[in-house]
C-alpha cells in the first residue's frame, strides 16, 4: 500500500521533523509513505473572503497536482468524521481489501483545504474539534496511521 500525504507548508521545527521520519521509518514496514509539502500563500491580516478564497485556490491547484485519479483521498477536515483508532485501523484494512492501492491524506494550510478538494475527498475526516498546527498534525497523524497498522495486524501498541 502506498500512502501520501499532502500538505501545505514546511516543517521548520527539527523535534517535528524527527518524529515525521521516526514514523515514518516505522512505516517502512507495513507501507510506502510519501510526503509531499506544497508552498502555502502568505495570508494578510484581515483578508478579506476573495482574498482568503484565492489563497486556497492556489493551495489546493497544489495539492491537485498530486493526487491521481484512482487514488482514495482523506482529506482532513473540522468538520469530518470523526474515528477512535481501531475504527480508523478498520477504515484502512477495508481500502486494502477493496484493492485500494494509493490512500491520499490532504492536510492543508492556515485557512484549511479548497472546496473542490473536499468535493473530490473519497472521506472528511476529523481527528478533533480543536485546531492544530500542521506541523504537529502531520505527526498526530502518521501515528495514527503507525498505530492503525500495528492493530491490523494484531501486534502490540500502548492505549
Amino acid at each position: 500500500m502506498n500512502i501520501n500525504i499532502i500538505c501545505v507548508g514546511k516543517v521548520k521545527e527539527s523535534f517535528y521533523r524527527d518524529a515525521i521520519n521516526e514514523f515514518t521509518k516505522r512505516l517502512s514496514k507495513y507501507c510506502k509513505v510519501n510526503i509531499y509539502e506544497v508552498a502555502d500563500e502568505k495570508t494578510p491580516d484581515k483578508a478579506s473572503e476573495a482574498e482568503e478564497n484565492k489563497i486556497l485556490q492556489k493551495e489546493g491547484e497544489r495539492i491537485q497536482k498530486h493526487m491521481k485519479e484512482d487514488d482514495y483521498v482523506f482529506a482532513l477536515a473540522i468538520e469530518g468524521k470523526k474515528y477512535d483508532s481501531v475504527s480508523f485501523a478498520n477504515e484502512m484494512e477495508k481500502l486494502a481489501i477493496q484493492g485500494n492501492s494509493t490512500i491520499d491524506f490532504i492536510i492543508g494550510g492556515s485557512l484549511g483545504i479548497e472546496p473542490s478538494i473536499k468535493k473530490r475527498a473519497d472521506k472528511l475526516i476529523s481527528f478533533s474539534d480543536m485546531t492544530f498546527p500542521h506541523q504537529l498534525m502531520r505527526v498526530i497523524l502518521l501515528e495514527q496511521i503507525y498505530r492503525g497498522f500495528r492493530i491490523i495486524n494484531n501486534e502490540p501498541y500502548h492505549k
